[in-house]
């Protein structure tokens, strides 16, 4: 058996799973039926960036698509950013464990991305809702019960519970491989544990952390089932719109124009992340 026959699965699950979808998707994102006919057309995208007067003042136009665009994005990074803050010392811990201890708590992490999001997300409801978890520990203290549900910080909350374990594990791989010989030839020659840190583990992680970025502002900034649930429909992301225009309204090309949006914001975002990764491997040098 040659080399190409056992890549020839593979470019058929590409094909189908990839390529196909990418056409029709274009496809629909450039034609709009006029008189039963498809018609070669950049309505759809045209509608997306066109200004509507707002309920509340007829006098001021906003962009309701490209708002929706621009809250998902914000809520993402958000997102992303949480997850380092709270995912770098974990991954650090773990790197720093024995063997068996180390395995133990990433079972322990993994153990969650077994079930389904929907339920892992609904669990979020019984933990926010107003007789929740939360409100009855506020209750038990006699503080005033708060609005957890509904509200961007749900469903930040949501996306950072399902998505933290990508910014962790990639952080961990780097992290673990590490030369720690590096580290002692830093100390012997005085460098205290902070310009360790900064100067020799950091700049060593920088791979594993873009990865864990990328791994988890992509889904964070296509979600909808999150959003839907968590913020019960009244904030609206750009998943949630394009799920919305092809199951609900029937406007596929409006969906389609949306997600090729879409697929354009991630692949800038993929871009500016490799190449900060390639800006950091090539000062890699010049860090110890």
């Amino acid at each position: 058996m040659t080399k190409k026959s056992l890549v020839f699965p593979y470019w058929v699950w590409v094909i189908m799973f990839t390529v196909i979808p990418l056409l029709l998707i274009s496809y629909y994102s450039l034609h709009i039926t006029v008189d039963g006919e498809r018609v070669l057309s950049l309505d759809n995208f045209r509608r997306i960036f066109e200004s509507t007067p707002s309920l509340h003042d007829e006098n001021v136009s906003i962009f309701i698509y490209l708002e929706v665009l621009w809250r998902s994005v914000r809520l993402a990074a958000i997102c992303t950013a949480f997850c380092f803050v709270l995912g770098y010392p974990i991954g650090y811990i773990l790197a720093g464990k024995d063997f068996s201890e180390r395995n133990t708590l990433i079972f322990l992490f993994l153990i969650p991305m077994w079930m389904n999001v929907l339920l892992r997300t609904y669990a979020w409801l019984s933990i926010l809702e107003n007789n929740g978890i939360l409100n009855s520990i506020l209750d038990f203290f006699g503080l005033q019960k708060q609005s957890f549900l509904y509200t961007d910080g749900a469903v930040i909350m949501g996306m950072i519970y399902n998505f933290i374990p990508f910014m962790i594990l990639p952080i961990y791989t780097i992290l673990k491989k590490m030369d720690h010989s590096l580290i002692e030839a830093a100390q012997d020659l005085g460098a205290d544990g902070r310009r360790v840190f900064f100067k020799v583990i950091f700049p060593i992680s920088v791979p594993g952390v873009i990865s864990g970025v990328t791994m988890v502002f992509m889904p964070a900034v296509s979600t909808f089932v999150i959003s839907f649930l968590l913020g019960g429909g009244q904030f609206v992301l750009i998943g949630n719109l394009i799920e919305q225009q092809f199951l609900r309204v029937g406007n596929w090309g409006l969906g389609s124009a949306l997600s090729m949006i879409l697929i354009v914001l991630i692949l800038i975002s993929i871009a500016i992340f490799s190449l900060v990764d390639k800006d950091s491997e090539s000062q890699g040098g010049t860090l110890y």
